[in-house]
């Protein structure tokens, strides 16, 4: 089940609030003497993290399905660098970094209990309390797997987003009566930073070397078209020499298959339009200012890469929502 972002926190007492950690999204899997940790995109994430597949087979139950969030801590602080270094082809180097920082799982839903049942038809209150139940019987003494915080006190709700600001990825909202909606929208996700995930479906070149100068940016639509909607401002000068190597590697047309980059304007020089097209495959999450015309309105800065992330999840679903905004307050003046 996903989110879809909104500006406010929704309000109602079929709403509970929880903190949105800044992490890996992670479906847990246990069958006996086997777990397995999927990503939202449904690649595997087992390899990456020993240390919570020992974690997860040292609870005493044989079965059962866990969704939560991967993270890491680094001086007490969420570190999504360190996270992103995990995910590297070395076995040695995984264990080397397992080891420096030990991952966690916070948990935050279930969909499969311990006698092998599956939950996901049940509503999330029902789902809520079974995990609860569950973390109280099995996980008391194992630091490597935690359970979420939870409220349906939207003062409480407000503070954790204005006080862990910087610390917190932002707050998601849940309704308390629906069943597990896999591969739907169904959760409200109010961030404090305005971000997407979005596809590189292209790159240019600086004006006078044969670097990257920025990143190209798709959206997919509803029938499965990509999109060029914008730009990322600048690209580190340190990590063009790599990058460039990487993008080049990626080098395919169209690139886009929907709207690409236009042509010349009297703003610029035939020189600066002309652009790379890529396969896509590399996904990255960028902060924006605002969306319209269906497409950013300015360049967007580049937060980082997203390796976790399917390009097909990166859909205009996301920033669908601004579009509507400015309408409601027309409407609320008429």
């Amino acid at each position: 089940m996903e989110a879809k972002n909104v500006a406010d926190i929704p309000t109602g007492r079929e709403w509970q609030y929880e903190p949105k950690w800044d992490g890996f999204r992670c479906i847990a899997f246990r069958d006996g003497a086997t777990v397995e940790l999927q990503s939202k995109a449904g690649q595997s994430l087992t390899r990456y993290f020993p240390e919570l597949v020992k974690a997860l087979l040292s609870i005493k139950a044989p079965k059962f399905v866990l969704d939560g969030e991967i993270i890491v801590l680094v001086h007490g602080k969420l570190s999504f660098e360190d996270l992103l270094q995990r995910i590297h082809p070395a076995a040695s180097r995984v264990t080397k970094l397992s080891q420096e920082h030990p991952a966690q799982f916070v948990l935050f839903d279930q969909l499969v209990d311990d006698r092998g049942r599956s939950l996901v038809d049940h509503p999330f209150s029902q789902r809520r309390a079974t995990l609860e139940s569950f973390v109280a019987k099995y996980l008391t003494g194992n630091p490597a797997v935690a359970l979420s915080p939870a409220t349906q006190e939207i003062p409480v709700a407000r503070r954790w987003l204005k006080t862990m600001r910087g610390q917190l990825d932002g707050l998601v909202a849940k309704r308390l009566d629906l069943a597990y909606l896999s591969g739907e929208r169904a959760m409200r996700k109010i961030k404090n930073l305005r971000t997407a995930d979005c596809v590189v479906g292209g790159f240019r070149y600086l004006v006078k070397e044969k670097l990257v100068g920025s990143l190209l940016l798709g959206l997919y639509d509803h029938e499965g078209q990509l999109h060029h909607v914008g730009f990322t401002s600048s690209v580190d000068a340190s990590s063009r020499p790599a990058l460039t190597r990487k993008l080049k590697a990626l080098i395919q047309a169209p690139g886009f298959t929907g709207r690409a980059p236009g042509g010349p304007s009297r703003w610029s020089s035939e020189k600066s339009t002309e652009w790379e097209p890529l396969r896509p495959k590399l996904v990255v999450e960028v902060r924006y200012d605002h969306f319209t015309g269906h497409r950013f309105r300015h360049g967007t800065k580049f937060l980082r890469w997203r390796p976790d992330k399917s390009p097909r999840q990166c859909t205009m679903e996301q920033v669908e929502h601004e579009a509507k905004s400015a309408l409601s307050l027309l409407r609320e003046s008429a």
